[in-house]
């Protein structure tokens, strides 16, 4: 488990509680407020799928459903231990159970779908039974319905009825006349459960009754009228009644509860489980998370991390990497530049992986499984302990070093400061060379430049900074790697108007070898500049050439495609003309026998030159005549075509001739048709044009009239699957096209959804269909969608 300090140190804490705040019960909450990242890698992978298994659903507009849960693990427990249970407690425990097969129903028929998570939908226990009982002797207000059982039916009727003949002689008494000056007020009240009238302080003598209450003036007495006392009696032994009839139905229902109790227990479990998953979809969702991937080569690589508890609208990402060509990164830079935000960035990321939580960062980001994460970060000065800030930071240091190993991640904010600079930079050295020994992958800051240079000397370690504007005098918070930061305090004391003779002499105070190093610092980090913006263009050239090329592949894709479809409808022609051909030849072959049966020779000839010319006919309708054409030259009469693709020269424009006279032809060019002049007409291909067959005008058969007048506009899909579905509907679309109809109707209810979403995806795809909407209320509504045929 990651030590509780690093947990804190990186606020992971507030990462918990904003988690916490998406849960829908507080079954969730409680697992949200007790995550732990974990450091078993198979654990972790699993509960990452889970989580996307159920951002799957959500982007598929299929949320969890996850309301009317409450926790009743207790209440449970104590029915299963002889406790009576209260209405509330019973009616809460019938809705959970309620959920929980609902939501194990949910699952279960998406398991094709989220096979992960076949854990939970298997193993909700439905416990329907025990839900009837309760909801037949509670109501949907938490009351106890009248009829929970035959006695209790007849005891609230023998109350009502009680209640009726006090009332009816209270009124009567109210109406008497004769004691009509007694009363206060001419009503019925209630005091202790019986009815009372109220009674002036004067009179009480005179009223026959017994005095319940006073007023708090003491003008007034509540006094229970003679006649009713035995009919309030009455009600009062009925609501006794009543109350142990209720008493021993709760008992029964409790003694079933306590009976499933471990049911109701690993349901409680389960809903929390999948509550906490619900969350950290909505959180990623809110943070713009992706998921991250885990490697075994102990790299990490983020992309556009983001700090998720800095406003979005501020946050800078960046770009850390760290494990592959160096386990060491030194950042440094001036204060309030970002060192720390860049570390506690870091730190969070990895401890959110490892919760099973998905990342704030760019898609092709990597992360590695860590054993324990070190963070020494803030200003730790100890008051009570008598610790100074280097003191304190120091007796951290010295526990990390005793625990770390080559599985950590190590993170120091400001190592080695605190003290003497000279003394603090040879202890940070040291201390970085024990943590590089032992093969911890670490981050630190500084701004020791004993430590720029430590950097540029060992191998495995490299510098980075934050980039700070000298000009605005800010921060710009984005993380330079390969690139060592300085604390610009020259240029900063320059520009806040600091003289420039003082910053001559501290030039000259300053040691010289100190001064060689920041101008080749500076020098380098210039070289490094144009390198980083010369290797950003060049990135960016090759993202344009390869969308480029992806684009050209893709349209490349689409003439293939439509190559082959004009080649699959060429096929289907061709053999159609060869069975009219044939059919032709046959009908011939039939001719030439019956008129060879014939004595009369003329009409014998007659009938083989008809037969001669249906062959020849047939013959011609099955070979393509071509004409040799030459671009660039006038049509010619002879030439003329219907479909002939020619250049109009007075408009500069490409189009094909759909009809012609002696002296002009209609060209349709685009979406237009004009009539243009023939001298105005050119070639624009050299090749072959093929001559369009002539046809016979089709011959309609009255079968195939009938079948057109008998094609329903309306078809029912509903009990079949989505692959029966969609071989009933292929038919029918051609049948209703074939009939000549412009609008369908389809039918296929509403269900789960998964048939409706069958049908409209093959619908919006099908070469015939128009448009699709969804059905009027009198059509069906959502369960049926209208098709507008071409």
């Amino acid at each position: 488990m990651i030590n509780e300090k690093a947990l804190h140190i990186l606020e992971f804490d507030k990462v918990r509680s904003r988690l916490a705040s998406l849960t829908a019960c507080s079954l969730g909450r409680e697992l949200a407020e007790k995550l732990q990242p974990q450091v078993e890698a198979e654990f972790v992978a699993r509960s990452l799928e889970e989580t996307a298994a159920v951002a799957f659903l959500a982007e598929q507009g299929e949320r969890l459903p996850l309301g009317g849960i409450h926790d009743v693990r207790q209440a449970a427990g104590r029915a299963a231990l002889g406790a009576i249970l209260e209405l509330e407690e019973l009616r809460n425990i019938a809705a959970t159970m309620k959920s929980a097969r609902i939501l194990g129903s949910f699952l279960l028929n998406r398991l094709e779908e989220t096979p992960i998570l076949s854990e939970y939908a298997e193993g909700f226990v439905s416990l329907q039974r025990l839900e009837q009982a309760v909801e037949a002797v509670i109501d949907e207000h938490g009351q106890m319905r009248d009829d929970a059982t035959p006695e209790l039916a007849k005891l609230r009727r023998a109350i009502r009825t009680a209640h009726g003949r006090v009332k009816e002689r209270l009124q009567s008494v109210l109406r008497s006349q004769e004691y009509q000056k007694y009363f206060q007020e001419a009503l019925v009240t209630m005091r202790g459960d019986r009815y009372v009238i109220p009674v002036k302080q004067e009179y009480k003598h005179f009223f026959p009754g017994i005095v319940h209450d006073q007023s708090a003036s003491g003008a007034t007495v509540f006094i229970e009228p003679m006649s009713i006392v035995e009919l309030n009696n009455e009600i009062k032994q009925c609501v006794a009644a009543e109350r142990n009839e209720i008493e021993r139905i709760l008992q029964s229902l409790s003694a079933v509860t306590g009976r499933d109790n471990d049911s109701i227990q690993e349901n409680c479990r389960l809903l929390g489980q999948m509550d906490l998953l619900a969350a950290k979809v909505r959180l990623a969702e809110q943070w713009k998370c992706t998921k991250p991937v885990f490697n075994e080569a102990k790299r990490l690589s983020l992309r556009q991390a983001r700090h998720p508890l800095i406003n979005a609208a501020q946050v800078v990402p960046i770009d850390l990497f760290l494990g592959e060509e160096y386990t060491m990164l030194l950042i440094t830079g001036p204060n309030t530049g970002g060192k720390t935000v860049a570390l506690k960035t870091l730190g969070l990321m990895v401890l959110m992986a490892q919760a099973g939580l998905f990342l704030p960062v760019d898609s092709g980001s990597s992360i590695c499984m860590f054993s324990q994460v070190f963070a020494d970060i803030g200003d730790e000065q100890s008051i009570e302990q008598s610790l100074s800030t280097f003191s304190s930071h120091m007796t951290h240091l010295v526990s990390i070093l005793q625990e770390v190993g080559a599985d950590d991640l190590v993170l120091l904010d400001e190592i080695g400061a605190g003290t003497d600079p000279v003394e603090g930079a040879a202890l940070a050295m040291s201390i970085l060379e024990n943590l590089q020994a032992c093969g911890a992958l670490t981050v630190a800051t500084t701004h020791y430049s004993e430590l720029k240079q430590f950097a540029y000397a060992r191998e495995g370690v490299e510098n980075a900074s934050v980039e700070f504007d000298v000009q605005t005098l800010r921060p710009t918070y984005r993380l330079r790697i390969g690139m060592a930061g300085s604390s610009n305090a020259f240029a900063i004391s320059r520009r806040l108007g600091l003289a420039e003779a003082i910053l001559d002499r501290a030039r000259v105070l300053m040691d010289q070898q100190h001064v060689d190093l920041a101008a080749m610092m500076q020098e380098l980090e210039k070289e490094q500049l144009e390198y980083q913006e010369r290797l950003a263009t060049l990135e960016l050239q090759q993202r344009s050439w390869e969308q480029e090329q992806r684009r050209w592949e893709a349209k490349r894709s689409q003439e293939e495609e439509k190559a082959a479809l004009r080649l699959e409808q060429s096929k289907t022609k061709a053999a159609e003309l060869l069975r009219q051909a044939r059919k032709t030849a046959e009908e011939s072959v039939n001719l030439i026998k019956k008129q060879a049966q014939e004595q009369d020779q003329q009409r014998r000839q007659n009938a083989f030159q008809q037969a001669r010319e249906r062959l020849q006919g047939a013959l011609d309708g099955t070979r393509p005549q071509f004409r040799k054409i030459v671009a660039g030259s006038p049509v010619e009469q002879e030439l003329l075509r219907e479909g002939l693709a020619v250049m109009v020269k007075t408009l500069g424009q490409k189009g094909r001739i759909l009809s012609w006279n002696t002296k002009e032809a209609t060209v349709q060019i685009g979406a237009l048709k004009m009539n243009v002049p023939l001298k105005a007409c050119l070639l624009v291909e050299d090749g072959k044009v093929e001559e369009p067959p002539v046809k016979a005008a089709p011959r309609i058969s009255a079968a195939f009239l009938s079948k057109r007048l008998d094609v329903p506009r309306e078809i029912d899909v509903r009990g079949q699957n989505i692959e029966e579905a969609v071989e009933i509907l292929a038919k029918f679309l051609d049948d209703a096209m074939l009939a000549g109809h412009t609008k369908i109707n389809v039918i296929h209810g509403k269900g789960t959804g998964a048939l409706r979403k069958g049908v409209r995806a093959y619908l919006k795809q099908h070469h015939g269909v128009r448009d699709i909407s969804i059905g009027e209320v009198t059509e069906g509504g959502d369960g049926a969608t209208l098709v507008q045929l071409k």
